[in-house]
């Protein structure tokens, strides 16, 4: 089969159109797509500044609409997890730091992380979660730099679980 001249041209130029459609259309799309994620980010900021400067009950309004956006993204999880336990909700906290670890199970190797855990298993009652997540603070041997008596407090935790 052998086409002519002007069939070629305008294959070329259908293909050229869908390309050019296509680029204009993931323009528009990406754009939308940073607008939402520049809103969110805000959202996530003021959240965060809320927390840093102790208006957990602000705080915990932002993260909880985040939450509702993308409840698959670790730093909102983690954040909300942390914010609930100031409040005193622990059962929350819970929650939100699980699905953390789920969403990052790298977070095993990070040692404030584990104790922030461990120690929202312990205040919401749940003394064999937080054994197990204190036994491994304990083994690894971790001592931040931030905090140097790391080691004691995963130790005193421990001995409170095992005089109940």
């Amino acid at each position: 089969m052998q086409l002519t001249e002007s069939t070629r041209k305008y294959i070329l130029l259908g293909i050229i159109i869908l390309i050019a459609v296509g680029f204009l259309s993931a323009k528009v799309l990406a754009s939308k797509q940073d607008k939402d994620f520049a809103a969110e980010d805000m959202i996530f900021q003021q959240a965060n500044q809320l927390y840093q400067e102790g208006n957990n009950d602000d705080a915990i309004l932002l993260i909880n609409e985040l939450l509702l956006k993308k409840p698959n993204t670790e730093a909102i999880n983690y954040l909300g997890g942390i914010i609930s336990a100031n409040k005193g909700d622990f059962q929350q906290a819970v929650i939100l730091l699980q699905k953390t670890l789920d969403l990052n199970p790298h977070k095993v190797e990070d040692p404030m992380f584990m104790l922030q855990f461990a120690e929202v298993l312990y205040f919401s009652g749940k003394y064999n979660e937080a054994k197990i997540v204190l036994e491994k603070c304990r083994e690894s041997g971790w001592v931040p730099e931030s905090y140097p008596t790391y080691q004691e407090r995963v130790t005193e935790i421990l001995n409170q679980i095992e005089t109940m």
